[in-house]
């Protein structure tokens, strides 16, 4: 009794603000998570029309062009790291698996969560998770199982940091002896639901433009998830070294160079496979015959100034072990697929439209999308301020 008792009192501590509340980033972001909330609270009470312009014809909108077609693959970082670290026994990228699987548990939970913000019918959602109207034929039903799944297991790979910080020994103990089972079942869940979004495309082959469409589209999907993950890595730790120096111990410190090191590498050798089957493909649909129109412009930008200009900067920093390069690329691959995934919404489906009959997003689908990352780094910051995510784990 007087453990419970302990333990309630201790989680209650930790609810306590810890630092100043009035900094410059709450002052700024608390109102537009506030606005956000109203928003997402109007499109429940009035319906999906009140917030975004999508209809029967174009139905995918930002919401789903940026937290499903976007936010899932930047977080393939989580199933990356969980895989070389924990299967493949890589100690040195030990200091960074915590916090890329929280990322990736944070990344599901709001973005694939977000999802019912986008749905019509938001309350027919739960029907592929309850046994009502299960297609197993769908590509759909397939990405919307494996999210939920590989949600579970990305909680199951944190949930023993979450013992550690409860000092729950025992409990940790069983989370650690089922670790490596719950992690080869997330990457085999990862590899197919990464890719199972690109095969979304498949079946649109007549509405989506020939330079966009690919039979090896899904595996194209499942590279991003790899080369876009490690560069979120990058980012992410970056930013917590900046701004969260005082969680990170000093052994962490020394060791960043040599860490970000190695995911530039993974992250350039995984892009240039992702290039070299793109270009096949570009030759392969003969691609130079639409370069010349508007939309071939903009999938050369997306191609060259966004794919090989990145990986010339990452092979750059690496061979000069600049950090401020690796981070320059990282940033421009991350930019790179937000703008292929969002071409497939805006641009490349029913590209044969007039321009005036093309649908873009409102401002409060804009909004809403803000608001929900800011909602994710807020947790964030709160997760790795209290629970010891930068503890290099002993083995047992």
């Amino acid at each position: 009794m007087n453990e419970r008792k302990n333990l309630i009192k201790f989680i209650l501590s930790e609810l306590k603000p810890k630092g100043p509340i009035f900094t410059p980033f709450n002052i700024i972001t608390a109102p537009i998570i506030l606005v956000g909330l109203i928003i997402i609270a109007i499109r429940f009470l009035k319906g999906l029309g009140v917030i975004t312009h999508s209809s029967q014809e174009l139905p995918w909108g930002l919401l789903i062009g940026f937290n499903v077609m976007t936010g899932i693959p930047w977080a393939g970082g989580a199933f990356c790291m969980a895989f070389v670290v924990y299967v493949m026994h890589f100690e040195k990228y030990k200091p960074v698996v915590r916090s890329a699987i929280l990322w990736g548990l944070l990344s599901y939970t709001f973005y694939a969560g977000a999802l019912v913000i986008d749905l019509g019918r938001w309350w027919n959602s739960l029907n592929p998770f309850i046994g009502n109207k299960f297609g197993f034929q769908s590509v759909l039903w397939l990405i919307a199982f494996h999210f939920l799944l590989y949600t579970i297991c990305a909680f199951l790979e944190f949930a023993p940091i979450i013992a550690e910080w409860l000092s729950l020994e025992k409990i940790r103990k069983l989370l650690h002896s089922i670790r490596i089972p719950v992690v080869i079942l997330g990457v085999t869940l990862s590899t197919l639901h990464q890719s199972g979004i690109g095969a979304l495309t498949l079946m649109a082959k007549s509405k989506i433009h020939p330079l966009w469409w690919s039979e090896y589209t899904p595996v194209l999907f499942f590279l991003e998830s790899i080369f876009g993950g490690m560069a979120m890595i990058i980012l992410i730790e970056s930013l917590m070294y900046r701004t969260l120096p005082h969680r990170i111990p000093e052994e962490i410190h020394g060791n960043y160079p040599s860490i970000f090191i190695g995911l530039a590498k993974g992250c350039a050798g995984t892009l240039f496979a992702y290039l070299t089957l793109k270009l096949s493909v570009f030759i392969h649909v003969r691609g130079w015959n639409y370069i010349i129109s508007k939309i071939g412009g903009w999938y050369l930008v997306e191609f060259i100034g966004f794919g090989f200009l990145p990986l010339i900067i990452l092979l750059l920093g690496i061979k000069r072990e600049n950090l401020g390069l690796i981070r320059i690329a990282a940033l421009m691959i991350l930019i790179g697929i937000l703008m292929f995934r969002l071409s497939y919404i805006f641009i490349a489906y029913k590209w044969y439209l007039p321009w005036g009959e093309k649908h873009f997003a409102t401002w409060m689908e804009i909004w809403v999308v803000v608001a929900i990352i800011l909602i994710q780094i807020w947790i964030l910051r709160w997760i790795v301020n209290r629970m010891p995510v930068y503890v290099i784990e002993q083995e047992e």
